[in-house]
């Protein structure tokens, strides 16, 4: 991940981990180490309440730390363009949830994949991916389950492949699965 202002032309930070693992955190401490503006993609959904509350207690948070924020739950590929410059750092916050809304929508999942990384690959300027890596547990025991687990791994797999830096967390401790030069 690029340290200074000069955009790199395609540098991608990929966080892996599980439910309450500190990968967020994680994943927010590698921008802040940059002199870079940061902006966040929040791509969470508020189906109810307590939703609702995560969601507000995280925009005061991202606010007061001074992160630009886009929440966006569907259209991932047109947020990381829009009124992005090759100067921003760009968090994704997380792959997991937008797949999950993405699915819930019946939506074409490889299109949406191909679109994704197409989108990625065209950046100039660093983005931080976070993910859950949700193979880890049992093999759920309905198809929907099923499926969320086969394209999250597949989108994880993709990411990874695709990004410069990758770190699993776990326990809030970081572990560096992959590192390329940029």
């Amino acid at each position: 991940m690029a340290q200074d202002n000069t955009p790199s032309p395609f540098s991608c930070t990929l966080i892996l981990g599980g439910q309450r693992s500190g990968k967020s955190r994680h994943a927010e401490a590698l921008c802040r180490a940059t002199e870079l503006e940061r902006v966040y993609i929040a791509t969470a959904a508020a189906y109810d309440d307590e939703m609702r509350n995560r969601i507000a207690d995280h925009r005061t948070m991202r606010s007061d730390d001074g992160w630009q924020t886009i929440e966006e739950q569907h259209d991932l590929a047109s947020a990381l363009v829009r009124e992005l410059a090759p100067e921003q750092i760009v968090l994704v916050d997380c792959l997991t949830l937008w797949v999950t809304n993405r699915l819930l929508a019946d939506a074409n999942m490889n299109e949406e994949f191909d679109r994704l990384e197409e989108t990625l690959l065209q950046r100039r300027g660093p983005v931080v991916l976070v993910s859950n890596e949700t193979g880890l547990g049992i093999v759920p025991d309905n198809p929907l389950a099923r499926r969320f687990g086969e394209y999250q791994g597949r989108l994880n797999q993709r990411m990874a492949a695709l990004s410069t830096h990758v770190d699993f967390v776990a326990a809030g401790l970081p572990l560096t699965l992959k590192e390329t030069a940029e």
